[in-house]
């Protein structure tokens, strides 16, 4: 089975996702497949695991020093099982399209550098496979050619950020492009979106029916600080999640178009 490629109505390519009872792969115990490379359930639990152990470690920590007592809540971490797989999936896309490039990714975001706003310590594989997802990101984003800043695509970026609480939800296209300044990030989104989707259509991509939206691991810059978010694509259906329609949520700071500063990597 070739995973088909769904072009969102956001004018953002989807990652061609499809259910695992649709085709022949359809192991239970496999989180995911991408070409011929496969993640388990149980690497995926692993990492996952190692996130929630040594975050709650490190708050413990910080609440002894302090003084204090973490409730149970706080010492989890906002990490879910979706992102670990959101990650693996786009990292693993991301290599194939560089190769395909012949582009060479230097290894230069360490998890040090991004431990603070990632809000996951540096010593778990999560944050190390977000250094090495930066790394590829500002490959990646200096080689394809920046997507048009259409109003869809525009509102598809702004309602992810929306879920993540950095901005207020029920903004207007011309509010929005204001507060975007000139996109940027919003063009090299939408143009990694469309070449993980067109790698994603020349190979078998199949995600196990319990991460219900896969997407694209995404960061912007607000200036102050960087905001991690997920710009979904396909859910378990195969149809377009629909994300200009978010709940309210409380606002922070606005994204900008600049990037993080050099040592966070680039907005993506």
């Amino acid at each position: 089975m070739r995973a088909r490629r769904v072009i969102a109505a956001a004018s953002v390519a989807a990652l061609g996702v499809l259910s695992l009872a649709a085709c022949g792969k359809s192991a239970p115990d496999v989180a995911a497949y991408v070409g011929d490379t496969t993640y388990s359930l149980e690497r995926v639990d692993a990492i996952y695991a190692d996130v929630q152990t040594k975050y709650g470690d490190a708050i413990r920590q910080q609440a002894v020093q302090a003084g204090a007592s973490p409730s149970p809540e706080q010492l989890r971490s906002t990490v879910t099982r979706q992102d670990v797989v959101n990650l693996l999936v786009s990292l693993e896309l991301g290599k194939r399209v560089a190769a395909a490039k012949n582009l060479q990714v230097p290894d230069e975001v360490t998890p040090q550098q991004l431990e603070q706003n990632l809000r996951v310590p540096a010593t778990t594989e999560y944050a190390q496979l977000w250094g090495e997802w930066v790394d590829l990101l500002q490959v990646l984003n200096q080689q394809l050619p920046p997507a048009d800043l259409s109003d869809d695509s525009l509102m598809a970026v702004y309602g992810a950020l929306v879920k993540t609480g950095a901005i207020d939800a029920g903004m207007s296209v011309a509010d929005v492009r204001k507060a975007f300044g000139d996109g940027g990030f919003v063009r090299t989104a939408t143009a990694l979106g469309a070449a993980l989707g067109e790698e994603a259509d020349r190979v078998d991509v199949s995600i196990n029916p319990r991460f219900r939206a896969v997407g694209v691991p995404s960061l912007v810059s607000t200036g102050q600080s960087v905001i991690f978010y997920s710009l979904p694509y396909i859910n378990e259906d195969g149809t377009v999640t629909d994300i200009s329609t978010p709940e309210p949520v409380p606002s922070t700071d606005s994204p900008s178009a600049e990037g993080p500063a050099p040592d966070q990597g680039t907005a993506s």
